[in-house]
């Protein structure tokens, strides 16, 4: 990992962590994902090892901020199960 990235986000799983890094790049900052789960053939070693959302140093402030709005809007997960 370069000396000036700065890990602003981890996340469970690959999936939450690339729409975090979709909105980054949507935003125009450059991010890149740290995984450590043997290629995702072994997903179970996120619980060890989170994935990470990694970014320059100068481009710290706006991500978090970006990711925090972004975080604000999303909708929340129905109260009720779907299937009964």
């Amino acid at each position: 990992m370069p000396e000036n990235a700065f890990v602003v986000r981890t996340y469970p799983n690959s999936i939450e962590a690339e729409f975090a890094q979709a909105v980054l790049d949507a935003n125009s900052i450059p991010s890149m994902l740290l995984k450590d789960n043997a290629g995702e053939m072994l997903p179970f070693l996120n619980v060890l090892h989170p994935v990470r959302l990694v970014v320059r140093q100068g481009d710290v402030d706006t991500a978090v901020r970006i990711l925090d709005a972004a975080a604000a809007t999303d909708p929340k997960p129905p109260e009720k199960p779907l299937l009964s």
